[in-house]
C-alpha cells in the first residue's frame, strides 16, 4: 500500500511540474524517474533492471530515426517552399490560403512531427501574412489544430499514436484503414467550424496580393541535392513501413536503417544533425517509461485496471466513446504523451482480464490526438504557435485559445465519437 501511494505521489507530481511549467519537461521527468527508481529499491518494489526494461526502446528507435530525415530536410528549405508555394497559389485570398496552408500543415504532419512541422511553417506563414497586410491568427492557430489532427492519421504522425501501435502490434496500414478515414471526416469538421469561428478575420481582403506573387517559392530551396536525396530517402522509408511485416522487423529498424542510409547518402556535418535531434523529446519518453514501469511495479495499474472493469459492464460502444472523452479532457490540460504512456498497460491489463481491448487503442489513439487542441497547453505545437505570435500585433493568449481551439476540440471530439461508434464492428 505504502509503494503504491508513494509511486502513485511521485507520477502525479511530476505530471503537475510538466502541467504547470515549474520545470524543464526533461528535468522534471529525469528527476521524476530516478525518484520513482531510489523509491523502489529503498521499499524493495523496483529495481534498476526493472527499470530498463520498462523502457519501450522500439518507440525511441523509431522516434530518433524519423527526427535525422527531419534534421537532414530541415535546413534545405522545402518546407519554406510548400508554404510560399500555397501562398502563391491561393492568390492572396484569405479562405484559400487557409485551406492550402492548413492542407500543406496536415499532411506534412502526417508522417513527420507536429512541432517540427510548425517550427518550419508558421514563422513563412507571418511572413506570408505581413507581406499581405492580413491578420496572421487564424492561419497560425489553424495549422497548430490541424496539425494535431493530421498526426492521428499515421503510425508516425503522432509520439502517442508511436507508442500505442509498439505496445498492440499495430501496423501503419492499419492506421490507414482504421484512423485516416476518420480523421479525414474530423479535418473538415475541424476546418469548417475554423473557417466560421474566424469569418471576421478572413472577410478581410489583401491590398497587396501583387507582392505575393511575385514571390519565387524555388528561392526558398537552399540545397535541393540534400532535400531530393533526403526526399527520396523519406519516401522509401514511408513505403517500407506499409511492408515491414512482411520481413518481420520493427518500425524502429526501418526508420533508424532510414537515417543511417540518408546519412550516408548525403554525407552531412555529423554534428550538425545531431543538434538538430530532438534528445530532450527521447529523455522525457524513457523517463516517462520508467515511472510508468514503477507504477506497474507498484501496483497501481492493477488497482485502475480493477477499477475500469467495474466500469466494463457498460455496453463496449459506450466504453470506448467514453474513453475517447476522458482521455481528450485529459489531453488538454496534460501533455498527452505522459497521459498515453500510463493508460497503454491499464488497456493491457483489460486485455488480459478477458475484454476485446481492439477498439480500445483506438480510442485511446482519438482521446490522446484531437484532446490536445483543448487548451493552449494541451499540446507543444500550441505552445510554439502562442510564441512565435508574440512577434506580431495580434498575440495569442489562452483567453484567445479557449475561444478558438476548444470549440474545434469539442467537435472534433464528437465527430470522431459518432464515427467510432459506427465503425466500431470494424475495430
Amino acid at each position: 500500500m505504502i509503494a503504491a501511494i508513494l509511486a502513485s505521489l511521485i507520477f502525479l507530481v511530476s505530471l503537475w511540474l510538466i502541467f504547470t511549467e515549474k520545470l524543464d519537461r526533461s528535468i522534471t521527468s529525469i528527476a521524476g524517474a530516478a525518484l520513482m527508481v531510489g523509491v523502489g529499491i529503498i521499499l524493495n518494489f523496483y529495481t534498476e533492471s526493472d527499470a530498463r526494461a520498462a523502457i519501450d526502446f522500439n518507440t525511441l528507435g523509431l522516434l530518433l530515426g524519423m527526427m535525422m530525415l527531419v534534421a537532414l530536410l530541415e535546413p534545405t528549405g522545402v518546407f519554406q517552399f510548400l508554404a510560399v508555394w500555397a501562398g502563391r497559389l491561393s492568390r492572396g485570398r484569405p479562405i484559400l490560403l487557409l485551406v492550402l496552408l492548413g492542407t500543406v500543415t496536415t499532411v506534412i504532419s502526417m508522417f513527420l512531427n507536429n512541432v517540427t512541422t510548425i517550427v518550419l511553417i508558421a514563422p513563412v506563414t507571418i511572413l506570408i501574412s505581413e507581406i499581405l497586410g492580413i491578420n496572421p491568427l487564424p492561419y497560425l492557430v489553424a495549422e497548430a489544430l490541424l496539425s494535431n489532427v493530421g498526426g492521428v492519421a499515421t503510425l508516425i504522425g503522432d509520439p502517442p499514436n508511436i507508442l500505442i501501435a509498439s505496445a498492440a502490434n499495430l501496423t501503419f496500414d492499419q492506421f490507414l484503414t482504421h484512423s485516416l478515414p476518420i480523421v479525414v471526416a474530423v479535418w473538415l469538421a475541424a476546418l469548417l467550424l475554423i473557417r466560421f469561428l474566424f469569418r471576421r478575420e478572413l472577410s478581410i481582403k489583401s491590398p497587396n496580393t501583387e507582392v505575393l506573387m511575385q514571390l519565387n517559392p524555388a528561392e526558398a530551396l537552399e540545397d535541393r541535392k540534400t532535400a531530393w536525396r533526403a526526399l527520396v530517402v523519406l519516401a522509401v522509408t514511408i513505403l517500407f513501413f506499409f511492408i515491414y511485416h512482411f520481413f518481420h522487423i520493427s518500425p524502429s529498424y526501418v526508420a533508424l536503417s532510414g537515417a543511417v542510409i540518408a546519412l550516408v547518402w548525403i554525407r552531412p556535418k555529423f554534428d550538425e544533425v545531431l543538434k538538430r535531434v530532438e534528445w530532450s523529446v527521447l529523455i522525457f519518453f524513457a523517463a516517462l517509461f520508467i515511472m510508468v514501469g514503477g507504477l506497474e511495479a507498484a501496483g497501481v495499474l492493477d488497482a485502475l485496471v480493477r477499477l475500469m472493469e467495474h466500469a466494463a459492464v457498460i455496453p463496449p460502444v459506450l466504453f470506448g466513446v467514453l474513453l475517447i472523452w476522458v482521455v481528450a479532457g485529459l489531453s488538454a490540460v496534460v501533455d498527452n504523451v505522459p497521459i498515453t504512456i500510463a493508460l497503454i498497460p491499464v488497456i493491457q491489463g483489460l486485455g488480459a482480464s478477458g475484454m476485446d481491448i481492439g477498439p480500445l487503442w483506438w480510442a485511446l489513439a482519438f482521446g490522446a490526438g484531437f484532446g490536445g487542441n483543448g487548451t493552449i497547453i494541451g499540446s507543444t505545437a500550441n505552445i510554439i504557435v502562442a510564441t512565435l505570435s508574440e512577434k506580431t500585433r495580434t498575440p495569442i493568449t489562452s483567453k484567445l485559445w479557449n475561444k478558438r481551439g476548444l470549440p474545434v476540440m469539442l467537435v472534433t471530439c464528437a465527430v470522431a465519437s459518432i464515427l467510432y461508434a459506427l465503425a466500431f464492428p470494424l475495430f
